[in-house]
């Protein structure tokens, strides 16, 4: 950070900042528990002189929550969870009400973007056809926002009375979420100019009569793996292209760590989890309300409180019950 120059480029400063300030947290996080260690002594103490235990309990509660978001910081330590995170939005078979949901779900987790103060770069939004959307995909940019969203991946749930509906009738729709780590620049992803397909389109949706009236939008098509990415978000043709490209370099990356991962399972004989295409939660709003998530079995009463971003406790309890397998299966 000293270096000439280093704050002329934000591009290659930023990440910097952001995993200087993630270290930092760590620190902090790591000496308040210190602290709170030797204070316990010194509560040990006072109890035993008969001091007020509602003073040493309300201490207890400070130095649990402590203990726990440094447990949470130690559970974020992946191949790549503190790297930022692409995360597509799929909506399932059912035309208009998982296109609905589909977009509820995109709201979802924009809001806890924001709640969380990371930054959000819609990249790609396809409509539906009467309401809601088909396929979105955005970037969450900040220190860990992979290692917090790699756990929404899978197929979501959601079970309501139709608003499209006529006759009110109950209705359950699905949509599928899929997160992977936003690579940098610097890592290398072979891609062949004759494998890819390039289709230019005029931008949907919100943009204004510009993006209506030109064919600004790009949509590239990698015909080995048969990975198709698009982005609208931009005016330029140019910068939509490098933007798709980025996704495809980033899909492509994450296609070819499965496949290790894969590899290596068989010559360890494991058995994975299949988390693509799997249901992972439930979004119940009839006939009672509830939101459940079918790994971990969280469960939160408050369905619009979920909705409208607040799937944290969700994201920590599939982090603990992860690192509690992962312990387990070192032992």
């Amino acid at each position: 950070m000293q270096d000439p120059g280093f704050w002329d480029d934000p591009e290659k400063s930023k990440p910097i900042l952001q995993k200087r300030r993630a270290l930092e947290r760590q620190f902090e996080s790591l000496e308040r528990v210190r602290s709170d260690s030797e204070e316990l002594e010194t509560w040990n103490e006072l109890l035993a002189e008969g001091e007020d235990e509602a003073d040493a309990m309300e201490f207890l509660g400070r130095a649990k929550t402590n203990v726990e978001k440094l447990e949470l910081q130690i559970m974020l330590s992946g191949e790549h969870d503190e790297a930022s995170a692409l995360v597509l939005v799929h909506s399932g078979a059912g035309g208009t009400e998982s296109q609905d949901w589909a977009e509820m779900l995109l709201r979802m987790y924009l809001r806890w973007a924001e709640r969380n103060d990371f930054q959000v770069e819609l990249l790609d939004r396809q409509d539906g056809d009467d309401a809601g959307i088909k396929s979105a995909t955005f970037a969450v940019r900040g220190s860990y926002a992979y290692g917090y969203l790699k756990a929404e991946n899978g197929v979501h749930r959601l079970v309501r009375i139709s608003p499209y509906d006529a006759a009110a009738r109950r209705h359950t729709s699905f949509a599928s979420i899929y997160v992977y780590p936003e690579i940098d620049d610097d890592v290398e992803i072979e891609i062949e100019d004759k494998d890819l397909r390039v289709d230019t389109f005029r931008a949907s949706g919100a943009g204004g009569q510009h993006v209506n009236k030109t064919e600004s939008a790009i949509r590239i098509t990698h015909m080995p793996s048969g990975i198709v990415v698009s982005c609208q978000n931009e005016r330029s043709q140019h910068k939509n292209r490098a933007t798709a490209m980025k996704v495809l370099r980033t899909r492509l990356y994450d296609l070819e760590m499965r496949k290790r991962q894969e590899a290596q399972d068989k010559i360890e004989g494991e058995k994975m989890e299949i988390a693509w295409g799997s249901q992972i939660r439930s979004y119940v709003l009839h006939p009672y309300r509830m939101v459940k998530d079918h790994r971990t079995g969280a469960e939160v009463g408050d369905t619009d409180r979920v909705l409208d971003g607040d799937i944290t406790p969700f994201i920590e309890a599939y982090l603990r019950e992860a690192m509690t397998t992962s312990t387990a299966s070192h032992a």
